[in-house]
């Protein structure tokens, strides 16, 4: 009976460029793959690729500023595209690597690129997993109230933190949160384990709302339109059929704009394609990077 390898795990922080501390954590032994999850998200997101990848590649995984442990941020007006874009770089420098292959989800996507956009001598490919390139709520059943309903919120929020902290916790961290969560299109409740839309809604209930709102405002904002017309390197776009928070109409445009992109949709697939259909997206992950 042969032992199961060992695979190597570290952690640590490092100082951003306005000192906020940010966290990170490597897996495995190989060549740098850094994985980068969405706004209000955690690593958690990413276990079955870590799980996988690690055998054969070194896999760096982050917390983005404001985000669990990467806290307190030093100034809350550094919550920028371009600070962010700084501190994937800042870590790759800290890690002692000058290029690697880089994997996004949702609203790693759009830091992906603005990444890319500053940076782009630091990336060998990228994989983007149910993301987009520029603001995907503008319009929800031909409604825009998701801008409106942030104002309101940021507004209220100002007026009454503690009763909103408070709220904001109750209302995200309970099983009928993860429901609706799930129904919305935000996983496919059918395949994705409880247990990590749970984990989810935990982490998301324990985020700073100051931070949210001021990356919130970011997401609407941007733009990364220009950006993949200027995309000179190997890109993988995979799609989630059943993704209502990111359309498909929004994924497969980026691969469109992007030349040469593989596109991959994925039947079936919620906003977290990743977690529904773990060994799937794995092995097209895999053979993109093989290639």
């Amino acid at each position: 009976m042969t032992d199961t390898p060992l695979i190597k795990k570290t952690t640590g922080y490092y100082k951003a460029m306005d000192g906020t501390p940010i966290y990170y954590e490597t897996i495995g032994e190989g060549e740098p793959l850094v994985l980068v999850y969405g706004i209000a998200c955690l690593m958690n997101h990413w276990h079955h690729q870590v799980e996988f990848f690690s055998k054969t590649h070194k896999v760096i995984l982050f917390d983005i500023r404001g985000h669990h442990k990467s806290t307190p941020v030093a100034d809350i007006s550094n919550l920028t595209m371009e600070h962010l874009a700084f501190d994937l770089k800042g870590l790759l420098n800290h890690l002692g690597y000058k290029q690697a292959d880089f994997m996004g989800h949702s609203f790693g996507v759009p830091y992906l690129l603005k990444t890319y956009e500053q940076f782009p001598e630091i990336f060998k490919s990228m994989v983007f997993i149910n993301g987009f390139a520029k603001n995907p709520l503008m319009k929800i059943m031909g409604f825009d109230f998701i801008e409106p309903l942030y104002l309101f919120l940021k507004t209220q929020h100002a007026k009454s933190p503690d009763i909103w902290n408070s709220l904001w916790r109750s209302m995200v961290d309970n099983p009928l949160a993860f429901q609706i969560a799930a129904l919305s299109g935000g996983f496919n409740i059918r395949l994705t384990q409880f247990k990590d839309i749970e984990v989810y809604g935990r982490g998301v209930s324990r985020l700073d709302l100051p931070v949210f709102f001021e990356l919130f405002h970011h997401v609407l904002n941007f733009d990364g339109t220009d950006i993949l017309f200027n995309i000179e390197k190997p890109c993988l776009v995979i799609a989630g059929e059943k993704d209502f928070i990111t359309p498909f109409d929004f994924q497969k445009d980026i691969a469109h704009k992007i030349e040469g992109a593989q596109f991959e949709m994925i039947p079936y697939g919620s906003h977290c394609t990743q977690l529904d259909f773990p060994d799937l997206v794995n092995y097209k992950i895999r053979d993109f990077l093989n290639r």
